[in-house]
């Protein structure tokens, strides 16, 4: 009839995506695979020979991910709608495998630091004790929560803090925690706390550079303070 085959037009256990459903995309072969994305065949070809004859048109799967969209609409039975989601396959596979490069946010003050953590933070029900780890160039490298629950200094265990620091090689951290009140005037106990980390931190190595304590749209530098 010169119909177009479907996947839904082969026998069902020989239809890929129900094969990949059953027993896991890994088991499928690159035809197979191909063949999922490009759902239809056409004219007195399955999609299964589509897809093993686009692969062979281009000599394999490296070659065919190179291919730009216009090369592969000169492939017959290869429209824009085909092509497109091809290429769009690669890219979406080629991003996951790519190394990321998001470009590091660098902290070069306080407003830098408070600016970072405000909107996760400020509204925040408990008290939540925040660290950022950074490199030598004051980049971030990580961001974690050490606790939930008041400040305190017997709570506070340089051990975790520093813990994480070593293990992420950062060169400095920064510390924040959040006074759900709004108000973030330091208490005496954040300046015992904040001193408590940095004596530990010299013996290792790790600089605190800062602790920053946050509320509603302000927030207070110990460091600017001379809190320690």
């Amino acid at each position: 009839m010169g119909e177009k085959m479907m996947m839904r037009d082969m026998p069902q256990a020989d239809r890929p995506r129900e094969r990949m459903v059953r027993e896991g995309a890994a088991v499928l072969s690159n035809q197979e695979l191909l063949a999922i994305v490009l759902q239809s065949g056409v004219k007195n070809e399955s999609v299964l020979q589509l897809a093993q004859r686009l692969i062979n048109h281009f000599g394999g799967l490296n070659a065919l991910s190179e291919a730009s969209i216009e090369e592969l609409q000169k492939v017959k039975g290869i429209g824009e709608a085909k092509a497109a989601l091809i290429a769009a396959c690669i890219e979406f596979g080629r991003r996951l495998v790519r190394p990321a490069a998001v470009q590091r946010y660098t902290i070069r003050s306080p407003e830098d630091g408070a600016n970072y953590v405000m909107e996760d933070m400020r509204f925040l029900a408990q008290e939540h004790f925040v660290v950022l780890f950074l490199n030598t160039k004051n980049q971030v490298i990580h961001k974690t929560t050490i606790f939930v629950g008041s400040l305190n200094a017997s709570i506070v265990h340089p051990r975790e803090v520093f813990k994480e620091a070593v293990r992420r090689s950062a060169a400095s951290i920064i510390c924040f925690h959040n006074h759900p009140s709004g108000d973030p005037t330091p208490s005496r106990e954040d300046g015992d706390v904040t001193r408590r980390l940095v004596s530990c931190g010299k013996m290792l190595g790790v600089d605190v550079l800062d602790h920053i304590v946050i509320g509603d749209r302000k927030f207070v530098s110990l460091k600017q303070k001379g809190l320690f």
